[in-house]
């Protein structure tokens, strides 16, 4: 009989144990991995076996990153008696068949394995290497194997790192020389898929701790272990007020059998380290910690999650804490020019390494005062006055140049430099720019993290990025994309009409705000009510002064009924603002945005979950689940708005549907044809 390559559903317990199994074989070379993973990718749609004559002889574990378009390849196990039946092969065309909408596959792989002929053979090739986090620090090579999309320019890595602290028990699992026999899934931590997603960190507390060690050599060897983690040292004055905060709260919810406080103080001092750091996943097997987890969140904003949790949830994680757009609302971050002879106290905030630090980056920042050309030089600072962000810009013929884009560390680093990249994307498209090209060698690695998920490019130094404002064809959009690549010294990208809808979502974000509408991305319009709507895009607008554009998130998350109307993802939604409560008030559309994410659940597991994104109180999604039969919720995930100039009115869009002979609902979130959201759009960006 010939080999079968089955998907694995997450009831399918024979079929899952039988992975585990054959995994459990391999671990040497896989790494570890707890059977919940397994579980875990299966009801995510990430596991396949490979069966021959019933037997489980092989499988595929592989994860579908939400804001990278690429499969992320896990594991990829054969057993050794049934190997040269091309199984793998197998699996992997499987995975290609399923997942042909994204980029490509991604895998990584020890190198001294020797299995580069194996991997080449599959068709993969060699895209980089990274060093492992594990105790012999092994390197590990990239492979790539490719679905045949366009590639979009997209050269700058996009998959930051999710920086964890551990406290000591964790750190003992996966550095000392006997862990403990319960350290199996913090050894799960170091297997080589997760190698440049997560990095450890330790704080204070684990060097008392380690100083407590009673042995001798177990202590020296500890000690030396941590040089390889990364040491975040916080304000020791507001970790004590985080303490206090935090004691103060685990008495006042009367958390079950509480500790003697000098039993409690370290467990509240990793949770208090970890916040005052800026971090907000702390990594711990221990029950007490685990007990104060609602305080942690509540007060300190910090995630103690288990080692397993790490694992199945690695992207939900990473992108919490490295996008925290909610904690931006009600900010009052403030833009004003760089004044006259103030370069040089700018320095201590922004001086990055390389040749453009200290004196040559104050004369350099002189320089573009006295230029010709007359430069925005533009200062972001904090509620506290603080200085954040500093970035420089100017119309140059058709592209929007900045020459200066750097940001200090803060805790919301990350979120700030999305935001400033994507606020200069809509700069540029105001000012008639094709192309932003930031010609700063030096920014900072939060900002080249960002750049690569908004589709910058390295270019002379520096990065770029294309700005297509076009809603057409994939031919149309790509010819216009292909003018400015020319001038940038780019090869063309070809777009094909029937795009994948994860292909075009990568399009449509890379080329903001370029829209391809006759790729296979579906349009939808949405429903809502003005104070949701206020709340959301301060559209109608409020009576009260809104915090600047820097406090409205580019991302957000919108609850309603957790009934399905076809949603799927990506997608692009055209939100409509009902009647309200006068007359006066809704019944337009007011702008659109890109569709991410769908999930429902119930309403507290979506708050945990959405909670970094948006305006919503966990009553208010509590509310929303309470008028639903299934006591459920449904949330959108949705980033990238735009507000249209021209707000277009029920009268005009009953108008340009029945022109085209089309009809839509206002009832509930619904499927539209993309002909209407395109003149929709163009509508709302009409000038007379």
């Amino acid at each position: 009989m010939a080999i079968k390559i089955m998907p694995v559903a997450e009831t399918q317990a024979e079929l899952i144990d039988a992975a585990v199994a054959l995994g459990d074989r391999y671990t040497k070379t896989l790494g570890l991995l707890t059977p919940p993973a397994y579980r875990k990718h299966a009801s995510d749609g990430g596991l396949l076996v490979a069966v021959d004559e019933g037997e489980v002889i092989g499988y595929a574990l592989f994860g579908l990153p939400k804001r990278s378009p690429h499969v992320r390849l896990a594991h990829l196990c054969i057993a050794k008696e049934h190997r040269g039946k091309g199984a793998a092969r197998l699996l992997v065309e499987e995975i290609r068949h399923r997942h042909s909408d994204r980029l490509g596959i991604k895998a990584k792989c020890r190198r001294d394995y020797g299995l580069s002929d194996m991997w080449t053979s599959l068709g993969f090739v060699p895209q980089g290497e990274v060093r492992g986090r594990g105790q012999d620090g092994e390197t590990l090579d990239g492979w790539w194997l490719d679905h045949g999309h366009p590639d979009l320019f997209a050269d700058v890595e996009s998959e930051a790192l999710l920086v964890v602290t551990v406290d000591h028990g964790v750190f003992a699992d996966l550095r000392g020389r006997s862990p403990a026999s319960e350290a199996a899934q913090s050894r799960a931590l170091e297997a080589g898929w997760l190698a440049d997603l997560i990095e450890f960190a330790f704080t204070p507390q684990l060097l008392h701790d380690l100083r407590a060690i009673a042995d001798t050599a177990e202590r020296k060897h500890q000690r030396a272990a941590s040089h390889g983690l990364r040491r975040v040292t916080p304000d020791a004055e507001a970790v004590a007020l985080r303490c206090h905060e935090m004691l103060e709260a685990a008495r006042t919810a009367e958390v079950h059998d509480l500790p003697a406080e000098s039993e409690l103080m370290p467990r509240l001092q990793y949770v208090a380290e970890t916040s005052c750091a800026g971090l907000q996943v702390l990594v711990t097997r221990d029950p007490l910690l685990m007990q104060l987890a609602d305080v942690a969140w509540s007060i300190a904003r910090v995630k103690v999650v288990a080692p397993s949790a790490v694992t199945l949830h690695v992207d939900e994680l990473r992108q919490a804490q490295m996008y925290r757009p909610a904690d931006l609302m009600g900010t009052e971050f403030r833009v004003s020019k760089v004044s006259p002879r103030a370069e040089a106290e700018l320095v201590a905030f922004f001086d990055q390494s390389g040749g453009d630090s200290g004196s040559a980056f104050a004369k350099r920042l002189q320089a573009l005062a006295a230029d010709t050309v007359v430069w925005n030089r533009e200062l972001l600072r904090d509620g506290q006055g603080r200085p954040v962000a500093l970035y420089a810009w100017a119309m140059d013929g058709r592209t929007l140049s900045v020459p200066v884009l750097r940001t200090a560390a803060h805790p919301l680093e990350e979120t700030l430099a999305r935001q400033l990249l994507f606020s200069l994307k809509r700069l540029g498209r105001e000012c008639g720019a094709q192309a932003v090209r930031v010609t700063d060698a030096f920014p900072s690695p939060a900002t080249k993290t960002a750049a690569g998920d908004d589709g910058f490019f390295e270019h002379d130094g520096g990065l770029a990025s294309l700005l297509v404002d076009v809603g057409g064809t994939a031919q149309e959009v790509a010819a216009v994309a292909g003018e400015t690549a020319r001038e940038l010294g780019r090869e063309e990208t070809a777009l094909e009409a029937g795009l994948p809808a994860e292909v075009a979502g990568f399009v449509e974000r890379a080329w903001w705000p370029a829209k391809v509408m006759d790729s296979l991305m579906p349009s939808f319009l949405v429903p809502i009510e003005p104070r949701w709507s206020t709340e959301l895009f301060n559209t109608p607008a409020t009576l009260l002064p809104r915090p600047d554009e820097l406090g409205i998130s580019r991302e957000h998350v919108y609850y309603r009924s957790s009934g399905h109307r076809g949603e799927s993802v990506p997608a692009r939604l055209l939100w409509y603002v009902s009647r309200g409560s006068s007359h006066e008030e809704g019944q337009m559309v007011i702008g659109c945005s890109q569709l991410d994410e769908v999930v429902i659940d119930a309403p507290d597991a979506l708050h945990s979950k959405f909670e970094h994104l948006g305006v919503y109180g966990r009553e208010q999604v509590r509310a929303i689940a309470r008028r639903d039969a299934s006591g459920r919720a449904m949330a959108l995930r949705f980033s990238d708005t735009e507000i249209f100039p021209r707000m277009v009115p029920l009268r005009r869009l009953n108008s340009l549907a029945k022109g085209l002979g089309l009809q839509f609902s206002l009832q509930s979130l619904s499927k539209i044809s993309n002909r209407l959201f395109q003149a929709v759009y163009e509508e709302g960006h009409r000038r007379t």
